[in-house]
């Protein structure tokens, strides 16, 4: 990865090679941590982060529910975000923000609650996460054995480090299986989302996505639905079986790291065209206008650095 100068770390700003943590930090044992991805653009004014307070507050919700206390409110840890971009002095297109809390350094057991919470910001820069071509041509998408576990279980709305487990072992069977990226099932078959990212499809030009039941509720997500509302694109939340998603005539996944990624391909099956569709590429272009800064209705999303 691409290191920076500095992380913002319980209240300060230390050199990237000295963010270091003990070996005997409960989070590393047990999994109870909360991260978000936050990301900024290089627009005519400066850099811009987008959509920074509902990033952070969902950070601090995530936190609630797995009963951590992050001690920063969120407007302290939006100037933390702020300032991390500048003492970086970055120069590339878009900066991705890892806000993220954990328990530190203190007590072993499975109860957690004297552990002591530690917080911190990274940045640096990354390019199209799944890569720039499949930005433009799409990719190939598996429907894997794994499924997000269900709500008896599991808390799927925090965006908890624990729960991806789940999905590092759901991405490794698609790109062993030759694939780009994995969709995941719920424990009653239908579609809940991919391994780090929301899931679209276009059925006569409807734009569909399943309810967020067992998964996290996603930023992007809402915007590309207000997005696609705002171009007159009918949208429908309803549950998808794996038989809509083999005849859909687009699909596509979405995510602050993912962007507005389209799909070609989905367990052998070509999907409409076999390339990015009309929709994908109208809502794709309209995403990065936003991001951007050049959409002017969607500025109040951005935070300008």
């Amino acid at each position: 990865m691409n290191a920076a100068k500095y992380i913002w770390m319980n209240g300060k700003f230390v050199a990237w090679d000295d963010a270091k943590v003990h070996v005997l930090s409960h989070t590393l044992h047990y999994g109870n941590g909360v991260i978000e991805g936050t990301k900024a653009y290089k627009t005519e004014r400066g850099y811009a982060i987008f959509r920074l307070n509902d990033h952070t507050k969902r950070l601090k919700e995530s936190a609630k529910m797995t009963l951590m206390e992050i001690p920063y409110s969120v407007e302290e840890m939006n100037q933390a975000q702020v300032e991390l971009i500048r003492k970086n002095e970055f120069s590339g297109d878009n900066v991705y923000l890892r806000p993220f809390a954990f328990l530190g350094y203190g007590v072993m057991g499975v109860y957690h609650k004297d552990a002591p919470v530690e917080t911190a910001v990274a940045a640096w820069e990354w390019g199209a996460y799944l890569g720039e071509e499949g930005m433009k041509k799409g990719i190939k998408l598996k429907i894997v054995s794994m499924t997000r576990p269900a709500n008896t279980s599991n808390m799927g709305k925090a965006k908890a480090v624990a729960n991806y487990l789940n999905s590092q072992m759901a991405k490794y069977e698609a790109i062993d299986c030759g694939y780009e990226e994995a969709l995941l099932l719920d424990d009653q078959g239908y579609v809940a989302e991919a391994s780090g990212a929301s899931f679209f499809m276009v059925k006569n030009g409807v734009l569909i996505t399943p309810p967020n039941d067992n998964s996290l509720e996603s930023i992007t997500q809402k915007t590309v639905i207000e997005m696609a509302q705002n171009m007159g694109i009918k949208v429908e939340r309803k549950r998808i079986s794996r038989e809509d998603v083999y005849i859909a005539d687009e699909a596509f996944l979405t995510g602050t790291a993912a962007e507005i990624t389209p799909v070609r391909l989905i367990d052998a099956r070509e999907i409409g065209c076999g390339a990015r569709g009309e929709i994908t590429e109208k809502l794709q272009s309209g995403y990065f206008d936003i991001v951007f800064g050049r959409n002017k209705e969607y500025d109040h999303y951005l935070t300008y650095v």
